[in-house]
């Protein structure tokens, strides 16, 4: 059953990659991610549908486009694979759980938040505000088909400590912490608060300790300068990401 969930779950998750390239490309610049259909960047043409089949139309065309010839970025097949084998973890973490929907887009969310801060270094609110709300709506059905409402509880707690610690690291430094993590902090707290409260300080250092890992990496190797920013989200949505799926195994540990 876990491996047919999370298969299912796989599957779906690279149809929603598809979606969520477009998400990723759409959001900044705050164009609609409904109309029009996806287009070539460089020459405008509608793509078909048999170009627009995650990952097998960028390895078919070899990653150019068909009418002019113009190369596709390796993110597109990059945020479909990654959204597919995220989305398979999920199903077999969330196998017999309420919970399953609530953490798939929580998911892909982050997904289409860490490309865009990579790239842009902005964290849109156009994401952010909807996952927390839709979320929160998902949370606590959840909590309530399970019948264990102290996940509510639970969950605003952990979405509150961690908007308030960022936040004072955030008046502290400001430059390294800029308030669209602020705000991501919230949803990654709520959610590793609706699993198990000692997740939420987990998830918090792991994304931390990802970032100053990092970060020394790219000073080291001479990448990037101790004066050159380098944001922040992606390693708070990684940190979160590792401690919601490998919750089980730690929070038995804490129990022992």
């Amino acid at each position: 059953m876990t491996a047919f969930v999370a298969i299912v779950c796989g599957l779906f998750g690279l149809a929603i990659g598809s979606f969520l390239n477009v998400v990723i490309h759409r959001v900044p610049a705050k164009e609609s991610v409904v109309r029009p259909r996806s287009r070539c960047p460089q020459c405008g043409t509608e793509l078909a549908s048999r170009d627009n089949i995650p990952v097998i139309s960028w390895l078919l065309l070899r990653g150019k486009c068909r009418t002019c010839g113009a190369s596709i970025s390796a993110r597109y097949p990059l945020v479909e694979l990654t959204t597919a084998l995220l989305f398979a973890a999920g199903g077999a973490r969330f196998v017999d759980s309420w919970a399953l929907p609530a953490y798939l887009l929580l998911f892909a969310s982050l997904i289409a938040i860490s490309f865009i801060d990579l790239e842009l270094y902005i964290i849109p609110n156009r994401i952010v505000y909807p996952t927390l709300f839709a979320g929160a709506v998902l949370l606590i059905a959840a909590a309530l088909g399970e019948g264990d409402p102290d996940r509510i509880r639970n969950a605003a707690i952990g979405g509150a400590a961690a908007w308030f610690a960022l936040l004072v690291v955030h008046f502290i430094q400001p430059r390294g912490m800029g308030f669209g993590d602020v705000r991501l902090s919230a949803v990654l707290g709520m959610y590793l608060g609706w699993i198990d409260l000692e997740l939420v300080l987990l998830g918090m250092l792991l994304g931390f300790l990802l970032g100053a890992v990092v970060g020394l990496g790219l000073v080291v190797t001479r990448l990037r300068s101790r004066k050159d920013a380098v944001p922040f989200g992606p390693f708070l949505a990684a940190g979160a990401v590792i401690a919601i799926l490998a919750s089980e195994p730690i929070i038995r540990w804490y129990g022992v």
